[in-house]
């Protein structure tokens, strides 16, 4: 498996984070139905109380919505969060969509920065972006 990618104009959570399966899928579940702008807002916070699937499985949903207040839908976040990072450490899962709460963006960013599959088309704006600045950038890198 590849550990390092090319750092993108976009700065991409999934960048931040690769080459942590965990952190990358969890940084998708936040940006589901909320911004960039938001996120930011509560990630790092996130990751210092919950730095590992574990301490996330273990968490306090109550406590955890809390935090994810800021991007809505907090209840149910927090409960697929802590059920996912469960599954997650399980290790019964063949895709990110086998686990809870991970949607096709989710599954498409998983492809691209982990898998690095250069072969897929997201239907994500910025997932698309992204592409179309790594195939160039694969391109020009073996000129």
């Amino acid at each position: 498996m590849v550990s390092n990618i090319p750092k993108s104009p976009y700065n991409m959570l999934q960048e931040i984070y690769h080459p942590d399966v965990w952190k990358t899928l969890i940084c998708c579940m936040f940006l589901n139905q909320t911004t960039r702008k938001q996120v930011d807002k509560i990630r790092d916070e996130f990751f210092e109380r919950y730095p590992t699937p574990l301490k996330a499985s273990q968490a306090n949903q109550e406590s955890m919505a809390l935090l994810l207040k800021i991007l809505g839908f907090q209840n149910r976040r927090s409960q697929n969060i802590i059920t996912m990072s469960r599954q997650f450490l399980d290790g019964n899962w063949q895709k990110p969509s086998d686990l809870k709460g991970i949607g096709q963006y989710a599954e498409y960013s998983y492809e691209i920065f982990i898998n690095h599959n250069l072969n897929v088309v997201p239907d994500d704006h910025i997932l698309n972006k992204y592409m179309v600045w790594r195939l160039d950038y694969e391109k020009n890198k073996n000129v």
